[in-house]
């Protein structure tokens, strides 16, 4: 595949957003910034972001939603960092906006029954609210389970809708709206959920309603996810370094490896006015790729609101 370096020097991107004039928006999780990056190589801080932006999403007027895991170590092997255990200066998750001028501004910080603990990925339902995975925290010698829940854009309900999960990170819908995919990171399963209304799911059944996409098995780990126009879901794959493909039916039909080995692949949108061109990021290298994608991305809601 024809790979191009679309930006580099980046400390840890994540959360790509691919705008309708060309540029792409990517959040910085150890430079705890929200940046515009051209095609010509410049880069533009649009918000400094205190704790640790993880995603981002577009809302309507502009507005940038934020998921904020609240703050990470880091480490370093090889020459390539990766993050760590919950830092000492850890603020709590949340979901942020960001206005376009670049006004930053907390939506949540807590469900009804306790603190929002890490944001990693969110995706707006077009219908006034939004999904958002809750990855959880790591101490040394502790885990914080996650979820998957749900926010209202308005700011009058957060909820779980799902917990726990073993640190749930990509989320997306598939092109009918009825199905939500959510990836798991350490266990390297995609499952998914009915949507049966706006931040409702179908929970009965003897799994109550959870079905498994994926499971690719060996040492295997799913970073965030993107749903193509035919409804696949190409998913970050690390250590291995690119993006598996893999249908609503749960055949797997492809991996692409970005051209500089990096085992921290983490993210993929689709952009261009065909929405044919793909845009991964590549954490550990600090690299944001562009590609012509075999199969159209499937445009998301609000995707020319900025």
């Amino acid at each position: 595949m024809n790979f191009q370096l679309f930006a580099e020097g980046l400390q840890f991107p994540e959360g790509p957003v691919a705008l309708k004039d060309g540029f792409v928006l990517v959040v910085e999780l150890n430079a705890q910034t929200l940046k515009r990056l051209y095609p010509d190589g410049r880069a533009e801080v649009i918000a400094t972001v205190e704790g640790a932006p993880n995603g981002a999403a577009l809302g309507p007027d502009g507005v940038i939603l934020l998921a904020n895991n609240g703050g990470m170590s880091w480490e370093e092997h090889d020459g390539l960092i990766a993050p760590g255990p919950q830092p000492d200066n850890y603020i709590g998750g949340r979901i942020q906006m960001v206005t376009p001028d670049g006004q930053v501004s907390d939506l949540y910080t807590h469900y009804e029954d306790g603190p929002i603990l890490a944001p990693n990925d969110l995706v707006l339902d077009g219908e006034g609210g939004f999904y958002f995975s809750d990855h959880g925290q790591r101490r040394e010698h502790e885990l914080d389970l996650g979820a998957l829940s749900y926010g209202r854009l308005d700011g009058s309900l957060v909820k779980r809708l799902v917990s726990p999960l073993f640190t749930p990170n990509g989320v997306g819908i598939s092109p009918n709206g009825k199905r939500i995919y959510v990836s798991e990171t350490i266990t390297g399963r995609i499952w998914w959920w009915e949507i049966t209304a706006p931040g409702e799911l179908n929970r009965e059944g003897e799994r109550q309603g959870v079905h498994l996409l994926a499971g690719l098995g060996g040492f295997t780990y799913f970073d965030s996810l993107a749903v193509d126009a035919m409804g696949n879901i190409c998913v970050a794959t690390m250590p291995k370094g690119g993006i598996t493909t893999i249908s609503p039916s749960g055949e797997v039909l492809g991996f692409v490896e970005v051209p500089l080995a990096d085992p921290t692949v983490t993210n993929i949108c689709f952009g261009s006015e065909d929405m044919s061109t793909a845009f991964i990021t590549a954490a550990s290298t600090g690299r944001l790729y562009q590609v012509p994608w075999p199969h159209r991305g499937l445009k998301l809601h609000y995707a020319d609101s900025l």
